[in-house]
């Protein structure tokens, strides 16, 4: 990618979301190099949890072997199939064999719901995880992400809709937290009309963010448009600017927490 491009949003996220963590990027079959790969788990470990660590900085490589839960080995594409007896998992359980989530109301619901979710091919190959500001010539993201909290999202949200005529800039699908951050950006992204992924509402998932933080997700086509107007945008008015003070206090009270 284009560096020009990260330092100019760096200076820009400063400019109207100051004191906000900048996003995180993704790339599926990034170049690997100097990037440490995410360790093998040891027991069931939720994918969204190992991002805490590229939030903080760390690049790492997701590969097959570095996912610990069946929803993110599907939601990442190394699984093709659901595991045995998922329409039970994610809907009424099967008494005295296992437990449901109950995130859906019958197994027949989520039968229909699976015959509608794509396959995402990245069957032997990795997935390199960045935080913006470590990003390299390298580089080429296929989405960012943000963790963010009302404020920002509302930025964020009036941004992915200001070049569309229509109000459908952004949408908020069913699925687990990595299908958020990954699974439906990706898609997205081989769209010729990309539209950013509001998530992680799942409550599976939202142990392993911080409290009052959802993701917004921009493929990455929209995100380098979104860069190049914010200039223009309702950023520079007054409107924005008492928003910010918000999200100033809003910065404190995490200090303060």
């Amino acid at each position: 990618m284009d560096t020009a491009l990260r330092d100019a949003y760096i200076e820009l996220h400063e400019k109207y979301f100051p004191g906000t963590e900048l996003p995180i990027a993704f790339e599926v079959g990034g170049a690997t190099d100097e990037v440490e790969k995410a360790p093998a788990p040891k027991g069931w470990r939720c994918f969204v949890c190992d991002l805490v660590k590229v939030r903080n900085g760390k690049s790492l490589v997701f590969s097959e072997d570095s996912i610990g839960c069946r929803g993110g080995r599907f939601y990442l594409g190394y699984d093709a199939e659901r595991f045995p007896d998922f329409r039970y998992f994610l809907s009424t359980g099967k008494p005295g064999e296992m437990e449901g989530e109950r995130y859906k109301q019958t197994p027949e619901i989520v039968d229909e719901l699976d015959r509608g979710t794509p396959r995402i091919p990245t069957k032997g190959r990795s997935i390199v995880f960045k935080r913006w500001d470590n990003l390299t010539d390298a580089d080429n993201p296929d989405a960012v992400v943000f963790f963010a909290r009302p404020e920002v999202l509302s930025g964020l949200f009036t941004l992915a809709n200001f070049d569309r005529a229509d109000p459908y800039g952004v949408i908020a699908p069913f699925g687990a937290g990595c299908s958020s951050v990954f699974t439906f950006p990706w898609l997205e992204q081989q769209s010729e009309e990309p539209r950013t992924v509001l998530g992680m509402f799942d409550p599976s998932a939202r142990p392993c963010v911080p409290l009052d933080v959802l993701t917004m997700a921009f493929p990455m086509k929209k995100f380098t448009r979104v860069v190049g107007f914010m200039e223009e945008s309702f950023l520079t008015t007054g409107t924005w600017g008492k928003v910010m003070k918000k999200i100033d206090r809003s910065n404190k009270r995490l200090v303060d927490a």
